[in-house]
């Protein structure tokens, strides 16, 4: 039985002015650095084999796509979108310092939310319903290689609900621009739900390949 390759990609970096502020639906394009930061990756360092590129419609996403995987259109998938932060979007911890909510999803409150907003749950509760379409439709059509361009928080939650081995999100962290590799295995899938995150990428490439 053949198995499935599916390639995690974290978008470029964004403006420095937003670090420590909570971004999540709200649009915001690469910054120039993360633009060619992105494009000197992709030059210069090794991304895997993708037949099919899955991607967030936030600019921050479609632009990494287009420079890492630019001969391939990409599909986008709404529910891949960041968590909706509602009132609490641009804002940083210490703006929301006495805020009851934030303090309650702060310490790990699933259902509490921002106003306006998505709760842990709910937005847990999204991007499975959504990965495990996907993951259904490349089995469907026999395709073994696709690549996620996706926002961290939805690349470290998925990891945290799918992944071997298994782990908490925030130890799945990485870096703009880098990724996990994940093996599915089409009965392991069907009985448990869970994949092998088998490998760290992009791979460095040898001198000699350059």
């Amino acid at each position: 039985m053949k198995s499935y390759y599916l390639h995690f990609i974290r978008h470029g970096a964004i403006s420095p002015t937003l670090a420590g502020r909570y971004i999540g639906v709200t649009d915001v394009p690469l910054s120039d650095q993360g633009k060619k930061d992105i494009e000197r990756m992709a030059a210069t360092m090794d991304y895997p084999y993708a037949k099919v590129v899955f991607t967030s419609p936030l600019k921050r996403c479609t632009q990494t796509a287009r420079r890492i995987y630019h001969d391939i259109e990409p599909l986008v998938v709404d529910q891949l979108s960041e968590c909706h932060f509602g009132e609490w979007e641009n804002k940083t911890a210490d703006e929301l310092k006495g805020d009851e909510a934030f303090s309650k999803w702060l310490s790990g409150d699933m259902n509490a939310k921002p106003p306006r907003g998505e709760s842990t749950a709910d937005f847990t509760r999204r991007i499975c319903v959504m990965f495990e379409s996907i993951v259904d439709g490349l089995m469907k059509t026999g395709t073994t290689d696709a690549a996620f361009i996706m926002h961290g928080g939805v690349m470290n939650t998925l990891l945290a609900v799918y992944g071997l081995p298994q782990a908490n999100p925030f130890d799945w962290a990485c870096d703009n621009g880098y990724g996990y590799s994940l093996r599915i295995t089409p009965s392991l899938w069907m009985r448990d739900k869970v994949a092998e995150v088998f490998d760290r990428i992009p791979k460095t490439r040898d001198s000699e390949d350059e």
